[in-house]
């Protein structure tokens, strides 16, 4: 299962990348990542804590993917054993006239997919273009001079 959502931010990849990788101030902005910690490096774990709209916070510890700065961040997060439920989401940077081309997405695979993903998709969907608009706002307002 996937969920995607995109968004176009008015100010260049360097910007937002700098804007997603601060993970302490997450809690001041992010309305679906509540919190974070770590260090946005391949190989390091991440501390987050997730709120979906109208469901339960959740934490969670992905390990780092990708980490090229204003161009990806992946992780992949799993519930209890690889292949019970594992998430690799993904934060794709673009270029595109002077702004950047987010595509904000996760992949979810493992046998309890097909039982819980289908509950899961709209507050996930939700909450990813929730921190989109308020990723915008926050790099954008960045931008002023």
């Amino acid at each position: 299962m996937r969920i995607a959502t995109e968004i176009l931010i008015e100010a260049p990849p360097e910007r937002v990348w700098a804007v997603l990788t601060d993970l302490d101030a997450y809690s001041d902005w992010n309305p679906f990542i509540e919190r974070a910690s770590g260090r946005v490096r391949v190989g390091e774990r991440l501390q987050l804590r997730i709120r979906p709209p109208g469901k339960s916070a959740m934490g969670f510890s992905p390990v780092v993917l990708t980490a090229q700065p204003g161009a990806a961040l992946r992780w992949r997060g799993r519930v209890l054993l690889p292949g019970v439920f594992d998430g690799e989401h993904a934060f794709l940077l673009t270029e595109r006239d002077g702004g950047t081309h987010l595509l904000h997405e996760e992949r979810f695979a493992g046998v309890l997919v097909p039982l819980l993903g289908r509950a899961m998709e709209m507050p996930t969907k939700a909450g990813f273009e929730a921190m989109n608009q308020a990723l915008k706002a926050r790099a954008e307002r960045g931008m002023a001079v």
